[in-house]
Parts: C-alpha cells; structure tokens; sequence
C-alpha cells in the first residue's frame, strides 16, 4: 500500500488536516463499509438464531486474535472491553487493594485511570513523569501509568520500572496502540482504546491480563461464567476471556478488524519520519524567529 494509498482510506483528509486521533481516529472507508453491511445483513437476516449467535462468538475470537497481534501476546490473555478506562476498573477493584496499600502514579494521566486509581482503596502518591523508577518505595504495591503520556506524548518508562522492581505494572495505553510498536507482554496488565489511535469503531477497547488467574472477577458479565447455579454462583472461563464486559455489536466488529487492516505495513516508519520531519521544521521556524530583529 502506498502512501496516497492509505490517504485515500480516510475521507476526512479530503477537507481538514485531521490532529485529533488521540482523543478519535479519523473513520477509515473500509470499515464504515464493512459496518453498513453488517447492519443490512442484521436488518434482513434478524438478531437472533443459532447461525447469528455462532457468527457473533466467531467474529469475537476474531477480533481477539488480531488485537493480540498488535500486542505481541496470547489470544487468551486478551478481553474485550469498550474502553481504556473500563479497562482500569477492571484491574484496580480485581486486584483488591486495601487501604495502607501504595499505588505509584505519574503528574500525567488522564482521568481514565485517575478516577479507577481514586475508588481503588489504595493510597495513591504522584511521582513526576519519567521518574516512576525512582519513586518506588517499599510500600508500593502497584505501579500504574501511561505507556505515552497524553499530556507531552513521551514515554513515561514503564518498562525500566517493571524491570528494575518486578512490581505489577498496569499500562494505559490509549496513546500508544497504534502509533508505536507495543508488547505488552512485558507487563502485567496492558490497557488498548480502539477508536483512538486505530482508528476503530468507538466503544472498543482490549485489555491484556498476563496472570488471568491471578485478577479477581469484579465485575461478571455473561463471558465471564463457563456455567452457572440458580444462585448465581459461577464457574469462570478459562483465561481472559473472563474479563470480557460488553456484547460487542457483529457491525462494530467487522468494522474493527476492518481497521486493524487498513494500516499499512510501514506505518510506524512513516510516523517517525513525519515527526522527524516535523521537527526539522520547527527548528528551523524557531531559527527564523529568534534572530536579531525578527
């Protein structure tokens, strides 16, 4: 796929300069196709039946393969939820802090995982961006932040803390999936917004949980029980399938793996190269206004 190419997938380009895929990526053709035609077939066809229900279960494990890919980890470590800040409840109350318990942050997260940080129980001290490493203490507990920060879109170092600590890492990573390569398995709990930088449907999102076993069942939906009494007690799913919160509408997963596919194959080259040349630019912007009588 050529650059003008992969342009042409985004109509939007054809009238602004579209800067806003941190908070929603722009709408690529293919998958505002593949949902029109998901929602015919649903309007022709009905919502119901064993073919519909298999169609649905099969486009999950779908979707939950090529996520993981993205991620470099197991399909069955991966849930599908709707979104990065779901995600982090999910996490923090499975975890079950308790007051006394110490959870690290930087001075740069966004309110997703703030306001899960803030219900947890846990004492929450603030640390600066890119210091976390040096912020541990012996009381910390968890160490939870932004793979990139969305205020400065840097890298906040998570992976130096989980490997000079060990202590469990959970990951936003709302600003990351999609703009840079990203493997999650080098943490304990990896957090994906698939509108944003991967330009997907909005309401979804992916959690990656390293020990499913080891994370408590909060909040129980339908996919969380292999089967269950009339009490309501329930036998969980085998791995992180368990964490899955939502049904994921057939349309708003064909158009998600439509998205996944759009990217090009170079596209983390071509970001590298527009910021690079982004940068040249502005310094020499920066050149220009800070000479003598300028």
């Amino acid at each position: 796929m050529t650059f003008d190419e992969a342009r042409a997938l985004f109509p939007v380009l054809e009238e602004v300069a579209f800067l806003n895929a941190g908070t929603m990526g722009p709408l690529p053709r293919p998958m505002v196709e593949a949902i029109a035609e998901e929602h015919e077939a649903e309007l022709r066809r009905g919502r119901g039946g064993e073919p519909f229900f298999e169609r649905s279960l099969a486009l999950r494990a779908e979707v939950r393969a090529r996520l993981a890919g993205l991620l470099g980890v197991r399909t069955e470590h991966l849930a599908l939820v709707v979104s990065t800040t779901e995600a982090c409840n999910i996490v923090l109350a499975g975890l079950g802090l308790q007051p006394g318990d110490e959870v690290l942050t930087s001075d740069e997260e966004h309110f997703g995982l703030l306001g899960a940080l803030a219900v947890s129980g846990a004492e929450i001290r603030v640390a600066p961006a890119g210091a976390l490493h040096e912020a541990v203490s012996e009381r910390t507990k968890v160490v939870a932040g932004s793979h990139i920060s969305w205020v400065s879109g840097n890298s906040l170092g998570l992976d130096r803390v989980k490997a000079e600590t060990g202590l469990p890492v959970l990951v936003d990573g709302a600003q990351s999936v999609g703009a840079i390569p990203v493997d999650a398995s080098a943490f304990d709990f990896y957090t994906v917004s698939c509108q944003k930088w991967l330009c997907g449907p909005a309401a979804t999102g992916a959690l990656y949980v390293r020990d499913p076993d080891g994370l408590q069942v909060r909040f129980p939906s339908y996919f969380s029980q292999a089967s269950h009494q009339p009490d309501g007690s329930f036998e969980l799913s085998p791995g992180a399938g368990r964490f899955d919160t939502a049904w994921l509408g057939s349309p708003s997963l064909v158009g998600l793996a439509a998205a996944v596919d759009c990217a090009p194959d170079w596209r983390y080259e071509g970001i590298v190269r527009a910021a690079a040349a982004c940068r040249r630019r502005l310094a020499a912007r920066f050149e220009v206004l800070t000479e003598p009588d300028q």
